[in-house]
């Protein structure tokens, strides 16, 4: 896609995966390629259950990317299932299949299936920080608020909140 960096990465497919398609993106302006459950018997996910899922896959990143796993939206709307370690990171010199961890937040036992897709990738660039301390930190207006310190309102509404 034209304006968008690509980076070549060398994934395996396991076994188990044999007959899965590697990691895609539904669409041409989609951020995240989509994990499948590379799982040979459905599994039932009940209310507040959290499994370890395999997705059949090992990637060797480059140094310098990161690969971010995230939740799909529909599955979290529709049914409650989301990552417990959201966004989970997978390093660069990480060779394991990767697994995707998932939990049922939802009423109803859910089921996965084979192929089903469970999460998305997202392979990003990142920086290593060279920490410098200091005595203090430069002011901003926010300084150290934080934990809804801002509020939830925005701009105007926020105002006519204030003196009401």
């Amino acid at each position: 896609m034209k304006g968008v960096e690509s980076v070549e990465i060398e994934i395996v497919r396991l076994a188990h995966a044999r007959d899965l398609p590697l990691p895609d993106y539904a669409t041409t302006a989609a951020a995240g390629a989509d994990l499948l459950a590379a799982i040979d018997q459905p599994i039932e996910l009940g209310p507040l259950e959290r499994r370890i899922v395999p997705t059949g896959i090992s990637i060797a990143l480059p140094v310098g990317f990161e690969a971010q796993v995230r939740p799909r939206s529909g599955l979290a709307a529709k049914h409650g299932i989301t990552l417990v370690n959201t966004p989970g990171t997978i390093d660069a010199d990480y060779r394991g299949e990767i697994g995707v961890i998932l939990i049922n937040l939802g009423k109803e036992p859910f089921r996965i299936e084979r192929g089903m897709r469970i999460a998305q990738m997202i392979v990003a660039r990142h920086a290593r920080a060279a920490w410098r301390e200091v005595v203090t930190l430069d002011e901003t207006v926010r300084g150290a608020g934080g934990f809804g310190s801002t509020g939830v309102q925005t701009g105007a509404a926020a105002g006519s909140a204030k003196r009401a």
